[in-house]
């Protein structure tokens, strides 16, 4: 029964559970659509901003909804140069700022939703700092990964029950599956941690997406050195797990020269198809 159960499990993700990072091409676990995992996302995010102050700093609020716009369009026009417009479909950009200066952190859920925290307000230090942080945050989501962490739970609690089934006959578990993944209701909505590896995937591809924004990407490995700072004996929630700060800064250097072809001031040039990027795992 197990080995028959195992079976019907591993055939569903090799028929049906595969998809491709969009921008690395790294293959992933994809078992359940957009179209089950926005719906919950946006409700989701009305509720932890439900929840949660909004920051009335008008200079910062204005800001995170400045970068975000930049950075918004730099990944529609990159995902269009790339013909991967369908990845974006069905997001629904928003940016806020919630007041909480003791969470040092900002995450983006799947479809679009930003939430910073005034705690990483000053590390941010200004909009090229808040560029690093939301080209990084979009990137997670852009990549799916929040996807691929639905789909691994899912596997965990549902075994070889079909998509389909699950969806018709236990919604309620599939929503705790996405309230798992994310864990959702804890801490405002703060995220779990991302693997390294989607970490790795989210920097480059950031870099990627601040560059087509304007901004400089040499910025980023200066605003983790910061970030690292910030840390004293116990790293901040915005780092736990990530990569080392010494690891993250000398990748960051190591992908510059690629980034910079998509800054406006690089080789890249202003406007203009950019080559598709495959990234290195």
């Amino acid at each position: 029964m197990i080995k028959s159960k195992f079976g019907i499990l591993l055939m569903m993700v090799l028929l049906f559970g595969c998809a491709t990072v969009p921008l690395t091409g790294r293959k992933q676990v994809s078992l359940i659509p957009n179209s089950e995992i926005l719906p919950l996302s946006f409700t989701s995010y009305r509720d932890v901003l439900k929840q949660s102050k909004l920051s009335t700093n008008t200079e910062q609020v204005a800001m995170i909804k400045r970068v975000g716009a930049k950075i918004e369009k730099a990944v529609e026009d990159f995902m269009a140069q790339n013909n991967l417009s369908k990845n974006l479909e069905g997001y629904q950009w928003e940016f806020n700022l919630i007041q909480d200066d003791k969470t040092v952190n900002a995450w983006c859920m799947p479809g679009g939703k930003v939430a910073f925290y005034t705690g990483i307000m000053p590390v941010c230090k200004d909009e090229k700092g808040v560029a690093v942080v939301m080209g990084h945050e979009i990137a997670h989501a852009v990549a799916n990964h929040g996807r691929e962490r639905m789909s691994q739970q899912m596997i965990q609690q549902l075994g070889g029950v079909a998509l389909s089934v699950a969806i018709k006959d236990e919604p309620e578990q599939m929503q705790q599956i996405y309230y798992t993944a994310y864990a959702i209701g804890s801490t405002y909505g703060a995220m779990l941690p991302y693997s390294r590896l989607q970490e790795k995937e989210a920097d480059k591809l950031g870099l990627i997406f601040m560059s087509m924004a304007g901004y400089d990407p040499h910025e980023a490995p200066v605003f983790w050195e910061r970030m690292e700072k910030t840390g004293g004996p116990q790293p901040p929630e915005f780092l736990s797990t990530h990569p080392s700060h010494e690891h993250r800064i000398a990748e960051l250097n190591k992908y510059m020269s690629t980034a910079m072809k998509y800054y406006k001031g690089g080789t890249g040039g202003k406007g203009g198809k950019k080559p598709k990027v495959i990234l290195v795992k």
